[in-house]
């Protein structure tokens, strides 16, 4: 993803292959997350942000016990309001609302702090063959990642219990 993020329809294409398989993803997302509470609209999103920031920032929060509060505020940010996650002052905003002090966030978000620990995790991620989000490991053997429709992930863990029958 481009540091400054990309229009969402060119991420649509590039991700999906399209306009309608994201449709048919998004419907599946969002009716499994109206069944847990959640309340996706991702017609709202208008450019699908570089993340980088975003997980900088929850670096930092950790520091301040703040991490997991942050991170449910940025995903409803993001897929429930279609906010840039991306920009500088989303992300001040979304952490004061949480609790955290906006100048220094701010401060913050102005270095380059933690950038290198976003990447070196982002790295020990690939080398696990993590590339995408979500990701499912089952049996410690078998990883899907990404959104995928129901009937992947059905297939997915039809092979991971003949291999565990067999051994």
């Amino acid at each position: 993803m481009p540091r400054l993020g990309m229009a969402r329809p060119d991420y649509v294409v590039r991700k999906f292959g399209g306009e309608d398989r994201a449709k048919r993803l998004y419907a599946t997302i969002s009716e499994v997350g109206r069944h847990e509470g959640l309340d996706f609209h991702f017609e709202r999103i208008r450019r699908t942000p570089s993340s980088i920031d975003a997980h900088r920032l929850v670096r930092y929060a950790a520091g301040y016990g703040r991490a997991d509060t942050l991170v449910e505020a940025l995903f409803a940010a993001h897929f429930t309001d279609g906010h840039d996650v991306g920009d500088h002052a989303v992300l001040t905003a979304v952490a004061a609302a949480c609790g955290m002090d906006p100048v220094g966030v701010r401060r913050f978000m102005a270095s380059e702090a933690e950038t290198g620990g976003v990447h070196c995790d982002n790295l020990r991620a690939h080398r696990l063959g993590i590339n995408g989000v979500p990701c499912f490991v089952v049996d410690g053997a078998h990883a899907i990642a990404g959104a995928q429709e129901p009937e992947v992930i059905e297939r997915m863990l039809d092979i991971a219990t003949v291999d565990a029958v067999r051994f």
